[in-house]
């Protein structure tokens, strides 16, 4: 689950992606992106759909995001594609 703006910004490092294709993909403007991302390591706040569907964009270009005690993001193995 997507939960700080650290992480998100991690995700879109991790596989190239700029801050107007995500909110492209995500249907959404880029200043909601770039919010979202000034949270830093606190909580993303804003509208959940909105987090959703960042998270479902991100999803569909290959990314894994974990929860395990620390937010986290990785990407899916080809075989999992």
């Amino acid at each position: 689950m997507l939960t700080t703006g650290n992480q998100l910004k991690a995700a879109r490092a991790l596989i190239g992606m700029e801050q107007s294709r995500l909110a492209e993909a995500a249907s959404l403007n880029v200043n909601t992106i770039r919010n979202m991302e000034a949270a830093g390591a606190g909580p993303i706040a804003g509208r959940s759909v909105n987090v959703q569907a960042v998270q479902r964009a991100l999803e569909e270009a290959g990314l894994i995001f974990l929860n395990d005690g620390e937010p986290g993001v990785k990407l899916r193995r080809k075989d999992q594609m």
